[in-house]
């Protein structure tokens, strides 16, 4: 692992900063509508359904079959705002075990209202699910393979009080 300055670190966020970042006011509206979904990979529909609907409370929207590979599930729940997520499954292709990689996912975070995050840290509790909790309102675990997800009780467009939007 290489040794990193971390003063050297913070100059070149800032030179990042000053060159790209601009003011709310001047920033060009976006070219996207929004997040459509974010597709992972899935071993088990069942569990995933039961993981997802049950333990996290987002509802099972769809689920058809996926145009891309005969045989294939392709299925979506909804977290809020319009936004999906949505799992393939690959039956009978060995696909591996879930592996971070570089360009790959690190976590996803999903915004959830402050009295729920606390329900729902209590529910992954009750079900057994390893999980941290990282300043009060943030909490990491693994869905059943091995996608990291953060469930963040911050608004959407803030990360720990800072507006990011």
């Amino acid at each position: 692992m290489t040794t990193v300055d971390p003063a050297a670190r913070e100059a070149e966020r800032a030179r990042l900063r000053a060159e790209h970042l601009r003011p709310p006011g001047q920033r060009p509206a976006s070219t996207a509508r929004g997040l459509h979904h974010t597709a992972l990979i899935s071993s088990d529909v069942e569990r995933t359904i039961r993981f997802y609907q049950d333990v996290l409370g987002f509802p099972l929207t769809e689920l058809i079959e996926n145009r891309d590979y005969p045989g294939s599930s392709h299925f979506f729940f909804d977290i809020g705002n319009g936004n999906l997520i949505a799992f393939f499954d690959f039956p009978g292709l060995d696909v591996g075990p879930y592996a971070e990689v570089l360009g790959g996912l690190h976590h996803m975070a999903i915004s959830v209202e402050q009295d729920r995050w606390h329900a729902l840290v209590g529910r992954l509790a009750k079900a057994g699910i390893e999980h941290e909790v990282h300043s009060g309102v943030s909490v990491y675990f693994r869905d059943p393979d091995g996608a990291r997800i953060e469930l963040i009780a911050d608004p959407l467009g803030e990360m720990y009080g800072q507006q990011v939007l």
